[in-house]
């Protein structure tokens, strides 16, 4: 099923990162296209049923996010840790991992069939870089994991006004919240200022991939610019359906 070569993205983004990419991070590309194809057909990870459409949008819609993990300031001691938001099927999480291998990638995903397929993946493509965490992303923020992060990233999973509460509390100062967003993201902003004030960030920053085969898709950044006030996350029974601030 996987058999056609690499999409033609592929080296173009990676290159453009300072990364070219290599015959065994690209085969491990393919072959969890093949995982996540297969695991597919017992759960709802993907709703993109074609290989080819897949190399597109799960794998080189990912690599756009390239070009600002290179750009994050290492830490002074250790690697580049990084957390997905709610990673469902993977994306962009585990392409992330093969494409990045120096630096470390916490999944968290609270679905615990997800996190097990998630566990499962990681094992079965030797990805020594990935940590899955079966629970929601607001009591990670409120745990030991709180302000260790130096980038979190998230692709479809809900409005900004709740990414950045459920984000930048996972976040180093110096970090960065990064959402993978499409054509409707213009509706989600600007995010309130006294909400991020709140929340340790700074005015939310708008990328464009510069790609015409994604048409709207925009990167939002919001970097991290100081410590985030204790009382957020909301726990999910506090914040359920109630944005921290209405835009």
């Amino acid at each position: 099923m996987m058999a056609s070569p690499m999409h033609p993205l592929w080296n173009p983004l990676t290159e453009r990162a300072g990364q070219p990419l290599t015959e065994s991070q690209a085969a491990l590309l393919e072959r969890y296209l093949e995982l996540l194809f297969a695991a597919n057909a017992r759960m709802n990870l993907t709703g993109i049923a074609d290989p080819e459409a897949a190399r597109l949008h799960h794998i080189a819609d990912t690599m756009t996010l390239l070009p600002f993990i290179a750009a994050q300031p290492l830490p002074v001691a250790g690697r580049l840790r990084l957390a997905d938001i709610g990673s469902g099927g993977g994306v962009p999480g585990i392409p992330l991992a093969i494409l990045r291998p120096d630096i470390e990638v916490v999944l968290i995903e609270s679905t615990q069939k997800k996190a097990a397929f998630l566990q499962e993946t990681a094992h079965k493509l030797q990805l020594n870089n990935v940590r899955v965490i079966a629970q929601r992303v607001e009591d990670v923020g409120r745990a030991e994991l709180r302000q260790t992060f130096d980038l979190a990233v998230a692709r479809a999973v809900a409005a900004m006004i709740f990414l950045a509460e459920w984000g930048l509390p996972l976040l180093k100062t110096g970090g960065n919240l990064l959402a993978m967003k499409g054509p409707k993201s213009a509706g989600e902003l600007p995010l309130a200022p006294q909400a991020l004030r709140l929340l340790g960030g700074s005015a939310a920053l708008v990328h464009s991939p510069g790609l015409a085969e994604f048409p709207g898709h925009v990167i939002i950044q919001i970097p991290k610019i100081g410590p985030s006030d204790p009382r957020f996350p909301r726990a999910p029974t506090h914040a359920k359906g109630k944005p921290l601030q209405k835009l």
